[in-house]
């Protein structure tokens, strides 16, 4: 058992696999992280299933499968449905143990419903029907067109983890939706305990502002907009909005820290895990992240509920040109596109070994 993985855990922090494979299912590495490195829980993207078909592990499911499902969607969707299913029951228990608060794996939908509402909530609701696990999040983008779809999603009852996120207002907008859900729901007479995770994108930024700012600044600017996006989170918390939603059996959106592999090669390889540190939280790693923390990565203490010096470290890239909103802004819609691309690519991969 790790020491550093042990001690992110016992200090209220869950610690999610950013992977799954059929290879990591089968050979038990996904079992042995949550043995041995406290692991409670895994997201996906289209972007890991690439990777992993193109290792050609799943050349035969996909000859398989072309019987019974005709499209590269179809596909796709019922291998990775399989593969979520298996990941699902392993962490099943620590679901059970945590009262749901723990425990789940994600599914997105598909990145090209993005802009379409009604479509994404029948996508959302027809996944989650077929892969029939409680512990299964969809994955809806909380892009200002995904966010009626995240509304919708909660108020039917799904679980929803809100993706590509990256600063505090486009999380508020998340927290926002969801809460609108659940409003909706108690004012239905349904059970308001839906729950869900908001993702925040962590390493993009400093890779954005790569070069652009004095010395100093790099690789710091991931770290700023997390203080800033928990103090928002724990206000949330403490507002007269949550408590009341709390009073009536809702359960609290959770703050879950993505892309948290360190993109430049210079830099600490564990940065955004020691540094996002904080309970009530997730952070979702790669398993060469995961590894290196397990290996040699500290906790030095606690993200301030009250955000610390956020403000002041934000206002120095204000300072030095960035402008903040609109690099949020950026970021979203080219992470959208990115997953786009991914979805293509991952498409056009499942076809040809069909075809093949």
């Amino acid at each position: 058992m790790s020491a550093a993985t042990r001690a992110l855990h016992e200090a209220g922090q869950s610690l999610w696999l950013d992977n799954i494979t059929r290879t990591m299912l089968d050979d038990g590495t996904i079992a042995g992280f949550i043995d041995t490195l406290s692991v409670t829980g895994l997201t996906s993207n289209p972007s890991i299933f690439d990777k992993a078909m193109a290792s050609g592990a799943y050349d035969q499911a996909i000859k398989a499968a072309v019987a019974t499902h005709g499209s590269g969607e179809d596909i796709f969707f019922a291998l990775a449905i399989e593969d979520l299913r298996r990941a699902a029951d392993l962490f099943l228990g620590i679901h059970q143990r945590s009262d749901g608060v723990d425990g789940w794996v994600s599914l997105e939908v598909s990145p090209t419903l993005a802009h379409d509402t009604a479509a994404t909530v029948a996508a959302a609701t027809s996944l989650h029907a077929r892969a029939g696990r409680p512990n299964l999040f969809i994955k809806i983008p909380g892009t200002p067109e995904g966010l009626p779809a995240i509304e919708e999603a909660i108020f039917a009852g799904i679980p929803v983890n809100v993706t590509l996120l990256f600063d505090t207002a486009q999380y508020l907008a998340a927290a926002d939706a969801y809460m609108n859900g659940v409003e909706r729901r108690i004012a239905a007479g349904l059970d308001p305990a839906i729950c869900s995770v908001a993702s925040v994108f962590m390493s993009r930024w400093d890779r954005a502002i790569s070069g652009k700012v004095p010395a100093e600044l790099e690789n710091t600017l991931a770290l700023a907009v997390g203080q800033h996006v928990y103090r928002a989170y724990r206000r949330l918390m403490d507002s007269d909005r949550w408590q009341a939603l709390e009073a009536k059996g809702a359960r609290m959106q959770r703050l879950l820290w993505a892309s948290t592999s360190t993109k430049d090669p210079s830099a600490l390889d564990t940065m955004y895990v020691s540094g996002l540190a904080a309970p009530m939280t997730i952070n979702t790693m790669p398993d060469s992240t995961l590894l290196a923390f397990a290996d040699h990565g500290t906790v030095d203490g606690m993200l301030p509920a009250d955000g610390g010096d956020c403000d002041a470290r934000l206002a120095a890239f204000t300072a030095a040109g960035v402008d903040l909103t609109a690099l949020a802004a950026d970021l979203q819609t080219e992470g959208a596109d990115a997953f786009v691309a991914s979805w293509n690519g991952l498409m056009a991969r499942v076809a040809a070994q069909a075809g093949a």
